[in-house]
């Protein structure tokens, strides 16, 4: 039976939806992610800067969701509401990109679990794994235009699917730490010590990001809360608890098995993990829960992409084609272009080597527009003092904390623009470039000029980058 259309969501449940939203296929990932790329102490640095940049985001959406209570519309309302018409549409086409990326990537980790098992999946980028995983798109397809909109059932499923697995791991993991294997991979190693620990900590920024997309969970449903300001509570309560998880899954696997060894594993590595430690059954406990929490989470990212679409539509950020239901109230329109650009997505994981690392690396790459327009727009209205009214002391104590907050999260999120490399910059613009016919279609629907001066400046130097990147992939400069 649908749910209310009143329903309104208290503080667990928010906070719920925001690591519900984080907790995906990450996690699962971490040890070799991590392992490929540094040692222990880069690690540390690594989720010092990650945890500190995303706090002082939490913040921002803690500080909007109290000062523009209005902008209920998702995440790109701020663009929208801070930087015009254009910046708000590309937040939007981000977001909704990576809802698609993350359900390919969904698949990816999928097929290669499968593949410990079965060969013909390999790392979840064969024709075979493609193929059954576009079955799978379409299956889950089908069935949400049925009318599948409400699953508390698989839901709760999903949570304990997700958390369970976790909590074993990190608590066999803690009594079978070796404190001089943790020590010996302190450094990385010859290899990466060589490289300097800034490179070694830069080539975890990415990583950083992707586990942390859905920070921004309780404020996507914001208008359902029961209180505006438990919005910002459940952001920082359901943040705080999932960094503990990333931080401790990291840095305990460093102390079971050798870097090398960890950057070997096959994903999801957790499982190669805690079966050094206990055997065989290890594996199939953390990918069993990995596969029933990663379907669940594919059904939930698939109804928030098309709802990113719907509500964008609804808000004349998007043609308003896509925002057209069938009588089972079903946002069909969003829906088919959802799963063509994820169709799209996994017929391009065929020539990837590392197509997990590809998905996630351009997952946190596209994220970064809708978060650094985020923290910029809390950061204008601290300047500006848009909606602080009078100052009398008390006030002006508290621009100046959203101040600083919202200039740290800005400085953050832009720096991770650098840490991500021109290679995936330059591969969000082949989207955000084409994407812009969206944009056109919706202005003209309104009547109104596609782009003003500054925007038209913008769309110029996407397109040019776009042009690069496929340049750079047709002549091999660029390899995914």
């Amino acid at each position: 039976m649908a749910a209310p259309t009143q329903q309104k969501f208290a503080l667990p449940t928010l906070t719920a939806m925001v690591v519900g939203s984080m907790v995906g296929a990450g996690i699962f990932s971490l040890p070799q992610t991590f392992g490929r790329v540094t040692g222990g102490l880069g690690a540390i640095i690594a989720w010092c800067i990650a945890g500190g940049g995303m706090l002082m985001l939490a913040f921002v959406f803690q500080t909007l969701a109290r000062r523009k209570p209005a902008l209920d519309a998702g995440v790109y309302a701020y663009a929208k509401a801070g930087f015009g018409d254009y910046l708000g549409f590309l937040s939007a086409l981000g977001y909704w990109t990576v809802c698609c990326l993350g359900n390919v990537s969904y698949w990816v980790l999928i097929k290669s679990t499968l593949g410990a098992l079965f060969p013909v999946f390999g790392d979840g980028n064969t024709v075979t794994a493609v193929a059954l995983s576009s079955m799978g798109v379409w299956l889950v397809h089908f069935m949400i235009l049925r009318g599948v909109k409400q699953a508390a059932t698989l839901n709760t499923i999903v949570t304990v699917a997700k958390i369970i697995p976790i909590l074993v791991f990190l608590g066999v993991v803690a009594l079978a730490f070796k404190a001089d294997l943790f020590a010996a991979n302190f450094d990385g190693g010859p290899l990466l010590a060589a490289e300097g620990l800034f490179t070694q900590v830069r080539g975890t920024m990415l990583v950083t990001v992707f586990v942390f997309v859905g920070i921004e969970g309780a404020s996507v449903y914001s208008r359902f809360a029961k209180k505006r300001s438990d919005v910002g509570l459940a952001t920082l309560l359901g943040f705080l608890g999932v960094l503990c998880l990333l931080v401790l899954v990291t840095l305990l696997s460093y102390g079971i098995m050798a870097r090398a060894e960890l950057a070997g594993l096959r994903n999801p590595s957790m499982a190669g993990v805690l079966q050094a430690v206990v055997g065989p059954w290890g594996a199939v406990f953390v990918s069993v829960g990995l596969i029933v929490s990663v379907l669940g989470a594919y059904l939930s990212w698939s109804l928030l992409a098309a709802e990113v679409l719907f509500s964008a539509a609804r808000t004349e950020t998007m043609p308003v084609f896509l925002a057209a239901e069938n009588r089972n109230k079903v946002p069909f329109a969003a829906l088919w272009l959802t799963n063509l650009l994820i169709q799209i997505f996994l017929i391009m994981t065929l020539f990837a080597e590392q197509a997990f690392l590809l998905a996630l690396k351009l997952t946190s790459s596209m994220i970064l527009l809708p978060y650094l327009l985020t923290a910029a727009y809390a950061l204008k209205l601290a300047v500006t003092g848009e909606s602080y009214g009078p100052q009398p002391d008390g006030q002006a104590k508290g621009r100046a904390g959203d101040l600083a907050r919202a200039a740290l999260a800005t400085l953050y999120t832009a720096g991770l623009v650098y840490a991500g490399g021109l290679t995936f910059l330059l591969l969000s613009l082949v989207i955000y470039a084409p994407g812009t016919a969206l944009f056109f279609l919706a202005q003209r629907e309104r009547g109104q000029r596609v782009f003003t001066p500054v925007e038209g400046f913008i769309f110029a130097v996407a397109a040019a980058g776009a042009v690069l990147a496929v340049y750079g992939l047709a002549t091999g400069r660029i390899i995914v």
